[in-house]
């Protein structure tokens, strides 16, 4: 099965029906999108079916071409995820709107109200790759806060991504919402990603998911504002204190639940008091899960004779592995594992274990990353996870959103002041 690509597609088009659409939705109620919502979750189960079969389609072109199996279960297959997808959209329908919210309303000593109210951004372009999941996830965010979006996935999920559209523009059509409010570029043509970039006059904001090559093309390339993140060299610090009876679970759900994740661990940092015990543990244990381990010459010492340890190299602690690659590192103290997270992270999401209260609010404080743990895996980085529903991206970015972007930060806002006939004296 493979879909059939569109010859030749009017971006500017596309982008005017956007803005056409985004007016449309700025009108719908609460109500309304809620509706709708609850539409596009019953679309889903009632289509399972036929979009597991085109995912089928994508996951054998995938072992065609020799894509790592751990790729393909965590960022291609929809199969065990639908249930989880369907949930996230019945979840996103139940949040509170954010639109309309009020954040501030005050009288000026000159007679003037004051009211600064959310508001949707107004037209969404996503870039990704892979994980078709993506599709749903953005666009029914989008919708709750009345954005429209325009959708570029992955060549290797088209026949995915394009099943997945065709349910959410019926479910669209059946309550009376424009169907251009959901757009997909059913092309593999990467020209249209340059293309798209440059559309400021219809696109509010960019939202890349995919790679670093991806996230720099688009921040290199676009006149609209990018929203970039998601690129996670995410560390777990053991500190002395630790209880070690309970490290090893944490380990094991960082690393290997889902290795090809950007909230995966990727390096594991041990204080020097714990590491001899510690680390041949980890070794076995994660071992056995299917994880191989890149230790820096202090771990490689203690573990060195195990032929899952190879010595680590320098760009190794600078690498996203999407797979059971973990590197291991010891260190003297909590200054130490600070200190190499500064310089190896990406701010996305890093994690300290220990019994220390005073160790672990300096690593909350000093650690610069979007989402910073005390004693729990760094895979809770993740909209559903933490109660959003879903997200469209992990920003890393500190302007306008950072860690798990959901429903409030697709929204801009506005500042409505009411006079009396009033002049500025």
């Amino acid at each position: 099965m493979v879909e059939a690509l569109a010859e030749k597609i009017d971006l500017v088009g596309m982008g005017r029906r956007s803005r056409a659409a985004s007016a449309v939705l700025a009108k719908k109620s609460t109500a309304e999108k809620n509706a709708l919502l609850d539409d596009i979750a019953d679309a889903l189960e009632k289509h399972e079916p036929a979009i597991l079969e085109a995912n089928h389609a994508d996951i054998s072109l995938a072992r065609n071409n020799g894509v790592d199996p751990i790729w393909i279960r965590d960022r291609i297959a929809l199969e065990r995820r639908m249930s989880g997808i369907v949930a996230d959209v019945r979840r996103v329908s139940e949040l509170p709107d954010p639109v309309g919210d009020v954040l501030l309303d005050k009288r000026l000593e000159n007679g003037l109200q004051l009211v600064k109210r959310r508001t949707p951004l107004g037209v969404l372009g996503a870039i990704y790759e892979s994980r078709p999941n993506v599709t749903v996830d953005i666009s029914t965010l989008a919708l709750k806060t009345s954005n429209a979006v325009i959708l570029r996935g992955g060549s290797d999920v088209l026949n995915s991504n394009m099943a997945l559209s065709r349910v959410l523009r019926s479910a669209l059509s059946s309550q009376g919402f424009p169907t251009d409010a959901v757009q997909y570029i059913n092309s593999t043509d990467r020209g249209y990603v340059s293309e798209m970039l440059r559309l400021h006059e219809y696109i509010d904001m960019i939202i890349p998911r995919g790679g670093n090559g991806l996230h720099t093309f688009c921040r290199e390339n676009s006149s609209i504002p990018v929203i970039t993140g998601g690129i996670g060299v995410c560390h777990i610090f053991v500190d002395a204190s630790a209880r070690l009876d309970k490290v090893i679970p944490v380990l094991n759900n960082a690393k290997t639940q889902r290795p090809a994740v950007c909230n995966s661990m990727e390096t594991l940092l041990l204080h020097r008091a714990v590491a001899t015990d510690l680390l041949p543990q980890v070794i076995n244990i994660l071992g056995a899960e299917g994880v191989v381990f890149h230790a820096e010459p202090r771990a490689y010492a203690i573990v060195g004779e195990d032929d899952r340890v190879a010595p680590a190299t320098d760009d190794d602690f600078d690498t996203e592995w999407y797979n059971l690659t973990l590197n291991v590192k010891i260190v003297d103290d909590v200054d130490e594992a600070i200190a190499h997270i500064g310089r190896h992270g990406t701010q996305h999401s890093d994690s300290i274990l220990t019994e220390t209260a005073a160790h672990a609010e300096r690593f909350l404080n000093e650690v610069d990353s979007a989402a910073v743990y005390w004693n729990a895996s760094t895979r809770f980085t993740d909209g559903s996870a933490l109660g959003l529903g879903a997200e469209v991206a992990i920003s890393t970015q500190k302007l306008h959103a950072r860690g798990p972007m959901a429903l409030e930060e697709l929204t801009t806002y506005k500042w409505i002041i009411r006079g009396d006939y009033t002049s500025r004296e």
